[in-house]
């Protein structure tokens, strides 16, 4: 019986220091700044794609001046 109260007296006191340890976590805020290349629109697809995109710009260009010129009928 003894020994039983030595276990139990040896257990409840270390209990009472190890489970009401207050267990802190230090967190740190890490904030980068990074450069990130943005592909515009006008690049994408290949040569001919651009190319053709140029072109039609300019033939619109030259119709809107043609319909410029003309006028209304009204």
């Amino acid at each position: 019986m003894k020994n039983l109260f030595i276990v139990f007296m040896l257990f409840f006191a270390t209990m009472l220091t190890t489970s009401c340890r207050e267990t802190k976590t230090e967190t740190k805020e890490v904030v980068r700044e990074v450069e990130v290349e943005v592909e515009s629109k006008d690049d994408e697809g290949g040569i001919l794609e651009r190319a053709a995109r140029e072109v039609d710009k300019e033939v619109n260009e030259e119709i809107n001046e043609e319909i410029d010129k003309i006028g209304n009928d009204d």
